[in-house]
């Protein structure tokens, strides 16, 4: 896939992540169009999180450039000043939820919008509350996270992304930590985020939700991007032994 020139299109080059001795991202490049939902699939510790990580240095990575628009970060030389730009055109969706648990859920909101986007507090209220009016949580605006299910406690995160208005939304397993009965209601606000060309970056294991959500999917293995596709070339006609191995025992 070329690289993407409009402005809020999405290029990786030559990223590598190591720990300690171990590869984790083994030289990933990869070209994400505007508005495009790209669907990243694998087995555990094959490096998917530590991708996603990378994109926003929440884990800094060894080597290799991240373009999103008219923003290059390289790796080697990032400064903070970059790396803040960066999380700024970057939001993320992580599998544990990541909320204050000693903010509400309109503060777990409005705390982003101050620090990362520079609002006022009157205006990150504003656009917290339709954001929680958006994400069907206007009634649980004053709740803490411990009084939200699994699922309310995810919508608000993913609501914390969305008031961001990112370039990129990344999306870490955002069903895994949740009790089956929750994750319906993530996967519909998922799917509804969706709907507005919001260019998305999602891992998850949820193969269903992946064939009708992505445009492309990815599967990746032991670091590397193995094999890609639509959804339906990769999911109902895989090419590469592993991708075929996987296939198999998630079905």
């Amino acid at each position: 896939m070329n690289t993407v020139e409009t402005p809020s299109g999405i290029s990786i080059s030559g990223l590598n992540k190591a720990f300690g001795d171990t590869k984790v991202l083994k030289d990933i490049s990869l070209d994400i169009a505007p508005g495009e939902r790209v669907v990243v699939i694998g087995p555990s510790g094959t490096g998917k999180s530590t991708l996603l990580r990378c994109l926003n240095f929440l884990d800094r990575p060894d080597s290799g450039t991240i373009r999103v628009g008219d923003l290059t970060v390289d790796a080697n030389k990032a400064s903070r000043a970059e790396i803040l730009a960066l999380r700024r055109r970057t939001s993320f969706v992580f599998q544990n939820y990541a909320l204050f648990a000693n903010k509400t859920a309109r503060q777990n909101i409005t705390q982003a919008l101050i620090t990362v986007k520079g609002l006022s507090k009157a205006e990150a209220i504003t656009r917290a509350d339709a954001i929680l009016l958006e994400t069907g949580l206007a009634e649980k605006a004053n709740s803490y996270p411990a009084a939200l299910s699994g699922g309310q406690q995810q919508r608000v995160g993913i609501g914390r992304a969305m008031a961001l208005d990112a370039d990129l939304m990344l999306f870490d397993e955002p069903t895994s930590a949740l009790d089956p009965e929750w994750v319906g209601e993530v996967l519909d606000l998922m799917r509804r985020v969706a709907e507005k060309s919001q260019t998305m970056l999602i891992v998850t294991h949820e193969m269903q939700f992946a064939r009708e959500i992505a445009d492309r999917i990815i599967f990746m293995a032991d670091g590397h991007i193995v094999e890609q596709g639509s959804p339906k070339q990769l999911l109902e006609n895989p090419q590469d032994p592993r991708t075929k191995a996987f296939l198999r025992r998630v079905a």
